[in-house]
């Protein structure tokens, strides 16, 4: 019984012709060659991009159709926003006209106050 119990605790025996250290250098490259193999297949889309973008192919259709599109809109707002400014002048030199005829109301005729 002490026998069996001798032979089954020790670990397994390297396979003929291969030393321990050769087994442990095989294990070792295999380790590394599928850690390498699913960093590759996680990395993939990545890669991919990068490849894309390297080669200048990294712009979407649809990206460039949005861009179109807000150039677009900017060509009609920058118009736009000349006017509105044009609209705040005139709006300022009008109140300046309205209140200068208030403060004259105000004054009366030969400069002094009413009442």
């Amino acid at each position: 019984m002490t026998a069996a119990l001798i032979q089954t605790s020790l670990p397994p025996a390297a396979p003929p012709g291969l030393t321990p250290n050769q087994v442990e250098g095989i294990l070792i490259a295999l380790t590394i060659a599928a850690v390498a193999a699913v960093a590759l297949v996680l990395l993939k889309p990545l890669i991919q991009a990068l490849a894309r973008r390297i080669e200048g192919r990294g712009h979407d259709s649809v990206l460039r159709a949005e861009v179109e599109v807000l150039e677009q809109r900017l060509a009609e707002v920058e118009p736009l926003q000349r006017r509105v400014l044009d609209l705040e002048e005139r709006l300022e030199f009008t109140e300046r006209l309205l209140a200068q005829r208030r403060d004259q109301e105000l004054i009366g005729p030969g400069g002094k106050g009413v009442g």
